[in-house]
């Protein structure tokens, strides 16, 4: 069963309904993840994305903040969710196709300005729900399984618009990158985009308070799509649509796609 999946931190479902649904429209992915919905489950707009074919939704939300949805052309069930670091946010939810896989979709936390958790709480925060992911993926190998989401950390080098100006920034911090790895090898999770592409500067995310961010082109590859090595090869046709970032009233995130042959 052939599958193509986009993962998306939306940065507000209900104030970007309509490129929710343009992308649906011109794209077509199978199943869509979104995260960073800041809407509870019961108000998401799903009548618009239904029209589009859209009929199954596993999703956690909450009000004005956080929030994932797996949107879907095909049947899926819920397969529960992990409240990671005991924060209370709805920052994980998974789902099982007809198939036997399932789809995680996670939103790790930014974890703010200053990377240092004596001082800045989120920042410990976000370390603690990276440690968490890794201990419990120790306890439960996953397996016929796909991550994805906005993990806010972009791990390589060429991953970053500059390495040595954002080792001290927030994302791309060795600490950050070191949490990430081992919740990664804890899981034997496949980076499946730089599976498909190597080599280069991939960027899924770009600032807002650039005032030519196309231009300036100062990005991060935040976004991800992993799987478990049996199935990771099935995995081809990775992709970031840039240009999504152009759309009217974006998200400062642009959707990452890969389809699947299972």
């Amino acid at each position: 069963m052939p599958f193509t999946l986009a993962t998306w931190n939306i940065n507000s479902v209900r104030l970007r309904e309509g490129l929710v649904a343009k992308l649906m429209a011109e794209e077509a992915p199978d199943i869509l993840c979104l995260q960073e919905c800041k809407s509870p489950v019961d108000k998401i707009p799903l009548d618009q994305f239904r029209a589009l074919g859209y009929n199954w939704i596993v999703a956690r939300g909450q009000k004005g903040y956080n929030g994932v949805a797996i949107l879907s052309k095909l049947p899926l069930a819920d397969a529960g969710d992990r409240d990671y670091a005991r924060l209370g946010h709805a920052r994980h939810v998974a789902a099982r196709l007809e198939n036997g896989v399932v789809i995680h979709n996670c939103y790790v936390p930014a974890g703010g300005d200053i990377p240092d958790r004596a001082q800045n709480v989120k920042f410990g925060q976000k370390l603690d729900f990276l440690t968490d992911m890794r201990d419990a993926f120790h306890a439960d190998r996953p397996g016929k399984s796909i991550l994805v989401g906005d993990l806010n950390i972009a791990p390589r080098e060429d991953d970053v618009w500059n390495h040595k100006a954002l080792l001290k920034i927030v994302s791309h911090t060795p600490v950050e990158v070191e949490h990430l790895g081992q919740a990664q090898e804890a899981g034997n999770w496949v980076d499946v985009t730089r599976k498909d592409i190597p080599d280069g500067r991939l960027y899924s995310w770009w600032s807002y308070r650039a005032p030519d961010w196309n231009a300036a082109d100062k990005g991060r590859r935040l976004d991800h799509i992993w799987a478990t090595p049996d199935i990771a090869n099935a995995a081809h046709g990775s992709r970031i649509l840039r240009g999504v970032r152009g759309w009217e009233q974006p998200s400062d995130h642009a959707p990452v796609f890969a389809t699947f042959d299972l």
